[in-house]
């Protein structure tokens, strides 16, 4: 009990660790202030370039991929790898470390994937890649691609019991966090990644 706590706790500080805030910090700049203010890697890459938003991408994916190998390696159960994954994303999206103003969880989601349910987090990527790559917009990237890993991971990765309710419940907080880029995109006002 109290190593499953341990566990999902250090994945909760881990999804913590936000590589938008830190990137901007080095650069004597607040991730806040700029662009939309979100922590994330569209605005990362809207406010300081392709390479910091690759940077910030690239943190976000592996805190979830590590999360969830935690989990698997210190509690030897693929429930715990999904839970801990899970705990990164509420970490990414509710940081202690940064007065819990987080991302939208989309980036670290795929990471834990790549761990409890490979093929979901390969789709969710390249859902993600081709979505933006034809829209410019990276919310409707993030939405689809998180949209279609439930669907994968239950058919392609055959995820069932305690894992898949970590998985959707991912997913439930993702959508969550998504909830005003919806809006805009209703009304046809959502900002594109490149170009604003």
């Amino acid at each position: 009990m109290f190593r499953t706590v341990g566990v999902v706790v250090l994945a909760y500080l881990i999804g913590s660790l936000d590589f938008a805030v830190i990137i901007a910090r080095l650069r004597g700049e607040d991730i806040y202030s700029m662009g939309s203010g979100n922590p994330g890697a569209s605005n990362a890459l809207r406010s300081m370039g392709k390479a910091a938003g690759a940077l910030v991408l690239a943190g976000d994916l592996v805190k979830g991929l590590a999360a969830a190998a935690i989990g698997a390696g210190l509690g030897g159960s693929a429930a715990l790898a999904s839970a801990a994954g899970f705990a990164a994303v509420v970490g990414h999206c509710y940081p202690v470390f940064h007065r819990f103003r987080g991302g939208k969880g989309a980036a670290t989601f795929a990471g834990m994937l790549l761990w409890v349910a490979p093929w979901a987090g390969l789709g969710m990527a390249a859902v993600f890649a081709g979505v933006v790559a034809a829209t410019r917009i990276a919310s409707v990237g993030s939405i689809a691609g998180a949209a279609l890993a439930a669907p994968l991971a239950i058919w392609i990765d055959d995820v069932r019991g305690w894992v898949l309710v970590w998985v959707l419940a991912a997913l439930t907080l993702v959508m969550y966090r998504h909830r005003g880029n919806i809006a805009r995109l209703i009304r046809g006002a959502e900002r594109k990644v490149v170009g604003e």
